[in-house]
C-alpha cells in the first residue's frame, strides 16, 4: 500500500538510535519489497526479530493440483466443505496455478501464529467476523471485507461472535495491490478510482504481547507440491513486540460497501469492476448496482471467450442474473476456463431485458495461466455444470 502511515513510538530520523525506558536499544527491522527498491516499513522491536530457539517441519494440507482435463467449465459448491479447526491450517485448496492459489475455510477456532513467505494474501470474509492480530497491530474484519496481508507478516485469526468464520483466501506468489491505473505515479488514488485511501482500515496502535517460546507457522518456497513447504519456527519472545512502525507497507482492510460501481448505457466489461491485481491475475467484485440504461440494452453479459484467462467467480450474495437455472447459488464457484466460450444461461438474456438494478455480490479472479483443481475443489464439483447450456450431457 503506497501511502505513508506512522503508528506508535519511532525515532525522529530513520536508522538512528531508539532507546527503551531502561536505556537499551530497540531493534530496528526493515520490512521491504523487491530488495530495497520498493515499498517498505520500519518496525521497532523490544526483542531481536531474528531470534530462533527451535525449528521443525510443518506438513501443509494437500497442495497438489490436477489439470482441468477434459477442459470443461465447472461448478464448485464451497458450502459443502465441512467445518475445520481454524482459518489457516483449515484451508482447503480449491484452484491454483504457479501464480495464485485459492482456498476456502469454515472455522470457529483461533489460528496459530502464521506468516506466508511466498507472497501476499488477499483474504475475503464471506461470513462471520474476527480480530486479526498482526505484528503491525490489530484489525477487525467482518462480512464482505478484503484483508490484504503483505508477504511475511506474522499474524493470527481470532473469530468473534456466534457465526462461523468463512474465509476465501487468495494467496499470491507475488504482491497484491490496487490496479496501477487507479494510482498517480506517486501512489495516490486518482479521481476515477472506485475507492480511495479514506475507505481503507489500517492498524491504529501497536499490539504488544508477552510470551516465550512462541510457535509461528511459516509457509515458504520448497520442493513440495506447488513449490511449497512449511516450517514451524519457535521464537524466544512474543512476535508482537513492536512498539512503533512507519512506512508504506502494512496490512489493511477494504469492505465491498465502499466500492463505487462504474456503470454505463450499455454493458460494462469486467475491468470496471477490478479492485486488486497481482502478477498474472486480477481480482474484481460485482456488486448491487444500477445497470445499463440504453433503451435497447441487454444487462447480462454477452457470450465471451477470454482467450488469455481462466475466470473464477465466487457467488457471495444476491441473485446472479446470468447464472439463473444453472444450479449456482450462494457459496458457489464457477470456473470458466480459457478455450471455452461462456456467457448467460439459456433464457437469462430475455429475462434481463428491462432490468434497472442487479442485486448480486460476487468476487472474481481472472488468471492468465490455466488453473488446476485442488482437492477441496474436486470434493465439491457438481459434475454437471458443463452441460447446463445445452440441457444434456454425455450419454449414460
Amino acid at each position: 500500500m503506497a501511502y505513508y502511515r506512522q503508528v506508535g513510538s519511532i525515532p525522529p530520523k530513520r536508522h538512528t538510535q531508539h532507546r527503551r525506558p531502561d536505556g537499551g536499544l530497540y531493534s530496528e527491522e526493515l520490512v521491504g519489497e523487491e530488495g530495497f527498491s520498493s515499498d517498505s516499513s520500519l518496525l521497532y522491536h523490544r526483542g531481536i526479530p531474528s531470534s530462533l530457539v527451535d525449528a521443525r517441519p510443518w506438513t501443509l494440507g494437500d497442495q497438489a493440483l490436477a489439470p482441468n482435463q477434459p477442459l470443461i467449465p465447472r461448478h464448485l459448491k464451497l458450502h459443502d466443505l465441512p467445518e475445520a479447526k481454524d482459518a489457516v491450517t483449515g484451508r482447503r485448496l480449491v484452484l491454483g496455478n504457479a501464480d495464485v492459489r485459492i482456498s476456502y475455510a469454515v472455522s470457529r477456532g483461533a489460528s496459530p501464529y502464521y506468516r506466508n513467505a511466498t507472497g501476499d494474501e488477499c483474504v475475503f470474509v464471506e461470513r462471520g467476523a474476527a480480530t486479526v492480530e498482526t505484528v503491525f497491530g490489530a484489525l477487525e474484519v467482518r462480512k464482505n471485507d478484503y484483508l490484504i496481508i503483505p508477504r511475511n507478516t506474522t499474524h493470527r485469526w481470532l473469530p468473534t461472535g456466534e457465526e462461523p468464520l468463512r474465509t476465501y483466501a487468495i494467496e499470491a506468489n507475488s504482491h497484491i495491490a490496487p490496479p496501477k491505473r487507479y494510482l498517480s505515479r506517486y501512489g495516490q488514488f486518482l479521481e476515477h478510482s472506485p475507492y480511495c485511501e479514506r475507505d481503507l482500515r489500517t492498524p491504529a496502535e501497536p499490539l504488544l504481547a508477552e510470551g516465550t517460546d512462541v510457535e509461528i507457522y511459516v509457509k515458504h518456497r520448497g520442493d513440495g507440491p506447488g513449490g511449497l513447504a512449511g516450517t514451524i519456527h519457535v521464537v524466544p519472545e512474543h512476535p508482537f513486540d513492536v512498539v512503533g512502525w512507519d512506512g508504506c507497507l502494512y496490512p489493511y482492510v477494504f469492505n465491498l460497501a465502499d466500492f463505487e460501481p462504474i456503470t454505463g448505457r450499455v454493458h460494462q466489461p469486467p475491468p470496471v469492476h477490478q479492485v486488486f491485481e497481482g502478477a498474472n491475475f486480477v481480482i474484481c467484485n460485482f456488486l448491487p448496482r444500477k445497470v445499463d440504461y440504453h433503451p435497447l440494452a441487454i444487462p447480462v453479459p454477452y457470450y465471451h471467450s477470454n482467450v488469455d484467462s481462466d475466470e473464477v467467480m465466487f457467488y457471495v450474495d444476491g441473485d446472479y442474473e446470468a447464472r439463473k437455472g444453472s444450479g449456482i447459488g450462494q457459496g458457489s464457484i464457477s470456473l470458466h476456463p480459457g478455450g471455452h466460450s461462456h456467457g448467460p444461461q439459456p433464457g437469462a438474456v430475455e429475462g434481463s431485458l428491462g432490468a434497472e438494478f442487479f442485486d448480486e455480490t460476487a468476487v472474481m479472479v481472472d488468471t492468465f495461466r490455466p488453473l488446476g483443481l485442488g482437492e477441496g475443489g474436486a470434493a465439491v464439483d457438481d459434475g454437471k455444470y458443463a452441460w447446463s447450456w445445452s440441457g444434456r450431457g454425455p450419454a449414460a
